[in-house]
C-alpha cells in the first residue's frame, strides 16, 4: 500500500495539522498583507499601492484628473492581485472628506455620502493625489524605503512609504482582521504634530502632559466627545471608549414653540438611516413632544430639523434621542498595527515613538543619499577643475588619439590621473563651458557642493540634527495644511442617567390599604366644583380603599414611613406609571419591606436642602418628636430606623419643619392642638419620641404645621369639610386633649384628615370605593372651629372619607379618557351656614341640598 501510494505520487498527511498550519498562514496574511496599517505610515497595503501606482502615473495634484478605472487597473495589474471592488473602495474612501480627516485622493464626481450612498462606477469618476499626500511620498526616489518585488516579480513597491504626516493618528485606520481588528480615531494634524515635539523634546513625557497637546481625536464629521476618561484609557493601553454626541442648537419659533437643528453627526454614523431611526420613534410615540422632523442637509452641511411642541421639554427630548439613536454613539478604540511586521497593540506613546523612529531612519537615508550625490558631483567638479588647469593639454591628447571612447578614458586617466567618471565628464564637457564665467560657475558649484557635504555629515553624525529637521518638516506641513479642530471635547460630561430621559412633570402618588402604589399625572383628575361626584381613579376591591396621596414631581426623593417606624428612599419616577382606573403595582415590588410593614406616611423631599431644619413624628397615640433632616440624607434600599415605637403604637404622620413652625395635631375625636415645636427638642433617628397629644381614647388623623397655611381644611368620614382660621386655635403645652376642630355628628361622622392650607389650593378627596374628586378651595368657605361645615363630595352607600391630599392648580386639560360625572343641582350651590336651634351655642353648617 505503501508503494503505492509512493508510485502514485501522493503524500499522506494529517487533515486536521494541514488545516490548522493552512488556517495559521492564511490568518497571516490577512493579517499582514491587508487588514492592518503599518505604525509607520499608517496605511495597509492596498492604500500604499495606491498612492505608489498614482505616484507612478504622475497623477499629482498639479496634473488633471484621470479615469478611476485607469487608477484601479494599474493597481491590480502591477501590485495587488485581489479585486477591482476592492481597490476601488479603498480609493473611494481615500476620497470622502468624511471619512478621512485629511482625504489622500482628490476625488472628481460621485465618491458617496454621509447617507450611505455608494459611489459611481470608477468608469465614470476620476482621481488624482491631493496635495497632502504628496507628502506621503516625498523623498521617496531618494532611497528613503526599501523597496520589494511585486507579486510576479516584474516591478517594484515601497515597502513602507516615507509618509512626512504622522498618518496613522491623522487619518485613523479601520479594519478586521482574523481574530484581532483595529479602530483607531484620526486625530488633527496641529494637535498631533505639537505633540510629536515634544516626545522628541522628552521622550520620558508621560500620557496625561501628551495629552496637552492631544488632548483626543478630531473627528473629520465633528461632535462632541463626552468626557476625557476614555481617551485617556486609549492612549494609556491601546484600548478604550468613547461617546461621541451630536451638536445642535435650539431655536425659538413664534408662538413659545422651539426648534431643534442638529448639524454635526457622530463619525461613521449613516445619517439616513439615523434620521429613519428618529422618524419611527417619534412614530411610535417612544419620544413624543415632535411636530415636524426633516433633513435638510445640503452642499453647505448637516442640517437636520426638528419642531417640538409648546409645551415640549427639549432637554428631556434631547436626552431621549441621545438614548435611543446614534445622534450620540460609541466608539470603540483598540489602537492595533503593525509594528516591524508584527500585530501589536500600541500605546499613544508607542505610536509616536514609533513614527519618530521611522522618520530619523528617513532622514538619515534622505541625507545620506543626498551626501552620496553630492560627493559624486563634487568628485565630477574636481576633474573638471584640473581639466580646466590643464585644458591645452588634454585638447592634445584627445586631438592625437587613434583610440575609441574606452581607450581615450584610459590615455586621460593614465596621464592626468583622473577616475573613470572624472574622464567620461570631461570628454562630455560642451565647448561652451571652457569660457570664463562658466569656470566660475563651477568653482562656484563646488565651493557649495563642499558646504552641503560638511552639512550633511554634521546631520549624520548629530542626532538632534536629525530631530531638529523632523521638527521643521512637521511645521512646515502643518503651516500648509493644518486647521482648527473640529471635535469638541466635553470635560463636564457626566454618564447620562436614566432620569435624564424622564420628564420633570408633577404626579399624584396613590397608595392602597391593602399596598397597591402608582402614579399619574396631575392633570388626569380637573378641578370639579363642590359636591361633585368625582372620577373613577382606580378599580379596587371591597376590602380595599386609598390610604395615601401625594402630590411630587417625578425627580424629586419621596420618603416612605412604615407603620414599624423604618423610612425608605425611591425617586418620584420609580413609582411605576399606571392608568386612571388601573390598581397599581405592589409596594412589594418596589421595595423591600420587612413582614408585616405597610406604609404610613410618604414624604416627598424639596429640591431646597434648606427648606426643613427638621421632620416631625406623630404616632398614631400623639407621641411627638423631633429629629435633624440630616439624618436621612442616605437611606439604603433596605431601610432604616426612623423611630422607636412604644407597645401598641404606630407611625402615622410625618412634616418637615423650618425650625419656628407651630404645630397642629388633631384626632378623630374632632379636637386638636396647637404648641410651638420648639417644646419638643431635637432627637436622634432611633430616639422614641416626648408626649404632644392627648388622643383621649381616639387616634391621631392630623398633623398641620403653621408654614404650610393660614387656615386649617377638616374633612369628616361623610365628607363634610370647612376652613378654619389657624388663630381660633390658642398655644399651649404638648401633651393636652385640645379643643375643639370640628363640630361632629352622626350626619357629619369621625373627623379623618386635618391639614394646613392658603385657600388656593385644591383638594383631592378619596373615598374608600376608590372615587376621587379635586375641588378647588375658593369654593370651600372658611368658618369657625364649632361648625360642621359643607358637603364636600357626595359618596356613594357606604363609601367612606379616606385621604385628603392637595395639589397647586394648573391649566390642564383633561385626558380624552377621562369622563367626568358631576350633578349640576350641586354645580350652581353656594353655602349657606344655618344655626342648630338645638344648640344655640355650636354652629352648623350644612349640605345645600339638604337645606333645600
Amino acid at each position: 500500500m505503501e508503494e503505492k501510494e509512493k508510485n502514485t505520487g501522493f503524500e499522506v498527511v494529517d487533515i486536521a495539522n494541514e488545516m490548522k498550519d493552512s488556517f495559521l498562514d492564511y490568518s497571516m496574511s490577512v493579517i499582514v498583507q491587508r487588514a492592518l496599517p503599518d505604525v509607520r505610515d499608517g496605511l495597509k497595503p492596498v492604500h500604499r499601492r495606491i498612492l505608489h501606482a498614482m505616484n507612478a502615473l504622475n497623477m499629482t495634484p498639479g496634473s488633471a484628473h484621470k479615469k478611476s478605472a485607469r487608477i484601479v487597473g494599474e493597481v491590480i495589474g502591477k501590485y495587488h492581485p485581489h479585486g477591482d471592488t476592492a481597490v476601488y473602495d479603498s480609493m473611494v474612501r481615500m476620497a470622502q472628506d468624511f471619512s478621512y480627516r485629511y482625504p489622500l485622493v482628490d476625488g472628481h464626481g460621485n465618491f458617496g455620502s454621509l447617507d450611505g450612498d455608494e459611489a459611481a462606477a470608477m468608469r465614470y469618476t476620476e482621481a488624482r493625489m491631493s496635495k497632502i499626500s504628496m507628502e506621503m511620498m516625498r523623498d521617496i526616489n531618494k532611497d528613503t524605503v526599501d523597496f520589494v518585488d511585486n507579486y510576479d516579480g516584474e516591478e517594484k513597491e515601497p515597502v513602507v512609504l516615507p509618509s512626512r504626516i504622522p498618518n496613522l493618528l491623522v487619518n485613523g485606520s479601520m479594519g478586521i482582521a482574523v481574530g484581532m481588528a483595529t479602530n483607531i480615531p484620526p486625530h488633527n494634524l496641529k494637535e498631533t504634530a505639537d505633540a510629536i515635539c515634544a516626545f522628541m523634546d522628552n521622550p520620558d513625557i508621560t500620557v496625561p502632559e501628551l495629552m496637552e497637546f492631544l488632548p483626543g481625536p478630531d473627528f473629520p464629521t465633528g461632535g462632541i466627545i463626552l468626557g476625557r476618561r476614555g481617551i485617556r484609557q486609549a492612549y494609556e493601553t491601546g484600548r478604550g471608549s468613547l461617546q461621541v454626541r451630536s451638536r445642535y442648537r435650539v431655536e425659538e419659533l413664534t408662538g413659545g414653540r422651539k426648534r431643534i437643528i442638529f448639524y454635526e453627526i457622530p463619525f461613521s454614523v449613516n445619517k439616513a438611516s439615523l434620521i429613519a431611526k428618529m422618524a419611527a420613534l417619534i412614530r411610535d410615540k417612544a419620544i413624543q413632544g415632535v411636530t415636524y422632523l426633516n433633513d435638510e442637509s445640503n452642499r453647505e452641511g448637516i442640517r437636520i430639523v426638528m419642531d417640538l411642541k409648546k409645551d415640549a421639554q427639549e432637554d428631556v427630548i434631547l436626552n431621549q434621542l441621545f438614548h435611543l439613536t446614534p445622534l450620540q454613539s460609541g466608539f470603540g478604540i483598540n489602537m492595533l498595527a503593525l509594528e516591524n511586521g508584527r500585530p501589536k497593540q500600541l500605546t499613544l506613546k508607542e505610536i509616536i515613538h514609533d513614527y519618530v523612529e521611522h522618520q530619523v531612519e528617513v532622514i538619515r537615508r534622505k541625507t545620506a543619499f543626498d551626501l552620496k550625490k553630492a560627493q559624486e558631483r563634487a568628485h565630477i567638479l574636481e576633474g573638471l577643475r584640473i581639466a580646466l588647469d590643464h585644458l591645452d593639454e588634454i585638447i592634445n591628447t584627445i586631438r592625437s588619439s587613434r583610440s575609441d571612447e574606452a581607450g581615450l578614458n584610459a590615455e586621460l586617466c593614465d596621464r592626468f590621473g583622473f577616475s573613470y567618471e572624472q574622464s567620461r565628464a570631461i570628454l562630455a564637457m560642451q565647448m561652451k563651458r571652457l569660457s570664463g564665467l562658466e569656470r566660475d560657475k563651477i568653482e562656484s558649484e563646488y565651493e557649495t557642493l563642499l558646504k552641503a557635504i560638511e552639512d550633511y555629515k554634521d546631520i549624520l553624525n548629530r542626532e538632534e540634527r536629525v530631530v531638529q529637521i523632523i521638527k521643521d518638516d512637521l511645521k512646515e506641513v502643518v503651516d500648509k495644511y493644518g486647521d482648527k479642530r473640529r471635535t469638541e471635547i466635553s470635560s463636564n460630561y457626566v454618564d447620562m442617567d436614566d432620569e435624564d430621559l424622564i420628564p420633570k412633570e408633577h404626579v399624584i402618588i396613590t397608595m392602597t390599604a391593602t399596598g397597591y402604589i402608582k402614579r399619574q399625572p396631575v392633570s388626569t383628575y380637573h378641578s370639579q366644583n363642590r359636591g361633585g361626584k368625582g372620577i373613577k381613579s382606580l378599580t379596587l376591591n371591597e376590602e380595599d380603599n386609598v390610604e395615601h396621596m401625594i402630590s411630587m414631581s417625578t425627580h424629586s426623593h419621596l420618603l416612605l414611613f412604615t407603620n414599624l417606624g423604618r423610612v425608605y428612599r425611591l425617586k418620584g419616577y420609580n413609582i411605576p406609571n399606571a392608568s386612571r382606573t388601573a390598581k397599581g403595582t405592589p409596594i412589594v415590588n418596589v421595595m423591600d419591606l420587612q413582614p408585616g410593614e405597610t406604609i404610613r406616611t410618604l414624604l416627598p423631599v424639596p429640591e431646597n436642602k434648606d427648606a426643613y431644619e427638621s421632620l416631625i413624628f406623630v404616632t398614631k397615640n400623639g407621641v411627638v418628636k423631633r429629629t435633624p433632616v440630616s439624618e436621612f440624607d442616605s437611606i439604603n434600599r433596605n431601610g432604616k430606623l426612623a423611630i422607636t415605637l412604644r407597645p401598641e403604637d404606630e407611625l402615622k404622620f410625618v412634616k418637615g419643619t423650618t425650625g419656628n413652625d407651630d404645630v397642629l395635631i388633631a384626632g378623630s375625636n374632632g379636637k386638636a392642638i396647637r404648641f410651638s415645636e420648639k417644646q419638643i427638642r431635637m432627637m436622634g433617628r432611633t430616639a422614641a419620641g416626648v408626649s404632644g397629644f392627648n388622643t383621649d381614647g381616639g387616634e391621631v388623623v392630623g398633623l398641620a404645621l403653621s408654614h404650610e397655611g393660614d387656615s386649617l381644611l377638616s374633612v369628616s368620614a361623610n365628607g363634610f369639610g370647612k376652613r378654619t382660621s389657624v388663630d381660633e386655635f390658642s398655644c399651649r403645652n404638648r401633651g393636652g386633649k385640645g379643643m375643639y376642630a370640628i363640630h361632629m355628628t352622626e350626619k357629619t361622622g369621625p373627623l379623618v384628615s386635618l391639614m394646613a392650607v392658603h385657600g388656593d389650593e385644591d383638594a383631592m378627596i378619596v373615598a374608600s370605593d376608590g372615587v376621587m374628586i379635586r375641588i378647588t378651595l375658593k369654593d370651600v368657605g372658611e368658618y369657625s372651629r364649632q361648625t360642621q361645615g359643607l358637603k364636600l363630595i357626595n359618596l356613594n352607600d357606604g363609601a367612606t372619607v379616606t385621604k385628603l391630599s392637595l395639589v397647586h392648580p394648573e391649566d390642564e386639560s383633561l385626558e380624552d379618557e377621562i369622563v367626568e360625572i358631576t350633578d349640576s343641582s350641586d354645580a350652581s350651590s353656594t353655602a349657606n351656614p344655618i344655626q342648630n336651634n338645638d344648640d344655640p351655642a355650636v354652629g352648623q353648617d350644612t349640605d345645600i341640598q339638604s337645606a333645600s
